[in-house]
């Protein structure tokens, strides 16, 4: 928390120093919150002096109730304001306004204090405070209202963007992606704006919150709008700012909807591959996004030419403090160009196993078997050893080890190999099923049978069903699959029995009283 309080107290500064600066020349008056004028300093007192001053008396005259009058009266040469026959102002050239004279602003000026002052009268009675709360419940329930259905319109937008976008490309999830989080970003502050202009109005409501509604709304409003950014010629507030980001965010969005557009619309219908589309997707995206921030920062009015070395600086640090970053965006631009792996490929990197989704910047999604989401960092495929079973050719050999009884036949366990073998769909006749002997072992006769296919990520439901194949036919031809087995032998010799052993053999031995012999 320390870090954005410090940053908001940055920010603040600067419109600060400037009230501070201009608050030596000039001080408003102002009356229940609200600012009626300014006065400037004299021979005897300051400003804010003399606006403390003119305040006191308004706020006097408010608390009497009485009736005012407010006339402007001809003293020394100079328009005085009286209020109530009292003193309250003299009007002098610095008072009044650019290219007008103190006669002009005295009688200007005497109808707006009495104004303000029958305003603030009648605003601190009890009749305005409840009318007030009442509007105060209207406007909560009425923000209420507009809050929840922002987020209606919200979900409405989502669902209709995720159908139109279902209908251009094949994925819709990803490619809607950037739109949603700009919608849900516009959601947020549209909300936030609109529970700000709620606080402040309800503040304005009231004569007591009033001073800290405008006191309030003038720091935002300073804060916003005075520069705090130089840049050559150029100075940039927190308006620019906040602009400058929601073109780009506006830019990304757009880039990541014609790269969608571009890949299900004219890629797609050129007949390339998947790994292709997604390539020439990739550098579309962000030649769109590198050359478009190029386009809106000159606009904005920086000058990129002339801070080359600056870039280059900042390009230098970023590498050092984000280098798994840079390595990662690097290994993906090394695999769209080379294409080691592809879009659709079944790969197996470390202990996963799946089908390429998505080649992106910095990571690659692979989707496993078990229908999981797994995003391995780009650079991994480049620094460990990766098996590839699409990589040039989709045509993969698949070893089944089997394994029979010693007593079986092995020219018919390769008729019977071979015949579960051609029956399935999924396996090749080209390349024919093959057979091979392995050898003798332990208990059994060892057989492999090594099939083709060009469908390498169905390999596990192949091996299944070639496996129930293959054991219904050893049952049905009473093939004997074998356990492992071990044969003991025992040679013959003395053996020297303890005499509790003997006792208790001798027991068992004696016949029952039926005449059995166990």
């Amino acid at each position: 928390m320390t870090i954005p309080l410090l940053l908001i107290l940055c920010l603040w500064l600067p419109p600060a120093i400037a009230q501070s600066s201009q608050s030596a020349v000039q001080s408003a008056v102002a009356l229940n919150g609200r600012s009626l004028f300014q006065v400037s300093s004299s021979d005897q007192y300051s400003a804010e002096e003399r606006a403390n001053l003119i305040t006191l008396q308004l706020e006097e005259a408010v608390n009497a109730a009485s009736p005012v009058n407010v006339r402007v009266e001809e003293r020394n040469q100079s328009p005085t304001l009286l209020l109530n026959d009292r003193y309250l102002r003299t009007v002098t050239q610095q008072d009044a306004m650019p290219g007008s004279t103190p006669d002009e602003q005295a009688p200007l000026w005497a109808q707006r204090i009495q104004n303000a002052v029958q305003q603030a009268q009648a605003e601190r009675s009890p009749a305005y405070v409840q009318q007030m709360l009442l509007l105060v419940g209207v406007i909560v329930l009425v923000v209420a209202c507009l809050h929840w259905l922002l987020g209606k319109i919200k979900q409405r937008g989502l669902r209709s963007l995720r159908q139109r976008l279902s209908t251009v490309t094949e994925m819709p999830n990803s490619s809607s992606r950037p739109l949603e989080g700009l919608l849900q970003l516009l959601l947020v502050i549209a909300r936030l704006g609109l529970w700000i202009i709620a606080a402040l109005y309800i503040a304005n409501l009231f004569p007591v919150t009033r001073s800290w509604s405008y006191r309030v709304a003038d720091i935002l409003t300073t804060s916003f709008t005075s520069p705090i950014i130089t840049l050559g010629r150029n100075a940039y507030s927190i308006t620019n700012l906040l602009l400058l980001a929601g073109v780009l965010a506006g830019l990304i969005a757009f880039a990541g909807t014609i790269t969608n557009l571009l890949r299900s619309r004219i890629l797609h219908l050129a007949g390339l591959s998947r790994g292709g589309q997604e390539m020439v997707a990739m550098l579309t995206k962000y030649s769109l996004i590198s050359i478009g921030t190029l386009i809106i920062l000159q606009i904005w009015g920086l000058d990129i030419s002339s801070r080359t070395i600056l870039a280059s600086a900042l390009g230098v640090g970023i590498g050092f403090g984000f280098q798994d970053i840079a390595k990662n965006f690097g290994s993906g631009l090394v695999l769209m160009l080379e294409r080691p792996i592809q879009i659709g490929d079944f790969v197996e990197v470390g202990n996963s196993k799946g089908t390429v989704e998505r080649i992106g910047g910095r990571s690659t999604e692979i989707r496993t078997l078990d229908q999981v989401s797994v995003i391995v960092p780009n650079s991994r495929f480049l620094s460990e050893e990766v098996i590839n079973w699409n990589h040039h050719n989709p045509l993969s050999r698949i070893h089944l080890p089997v394994g029979v009884a010693y007593s079986t036949d092995p020219q018919a366990i390769r008729t019977d190999l071979l015949e579960a073998a051609q029956s399935h769909a999924e396996v090749l006749q080209n390349p024919p099923p093959q057979v091979f002997f392995t050898g003798f072992g332990d208990s059994a006769l060892n057989f492999d049978l090594l099939v083709w296919t060009t469908k390498p990520s169905r390999q596990f439901i192949l091996k299944s069903d070639l496996y129930f194949s293959i054991f219904e036919l050893l049952q049905e031809r009473q093939i004997e699959i074998p356990f492992p087995q071990r044969d003991l032998h025992l040679r013959s010799g003395r053996i020297s029995l303890s005499p509790q052993v003997e006792a208790l053999l001798m027991q068992q031995s004696q016949p029952h009283s039926n005449g059995d012999i166990t």
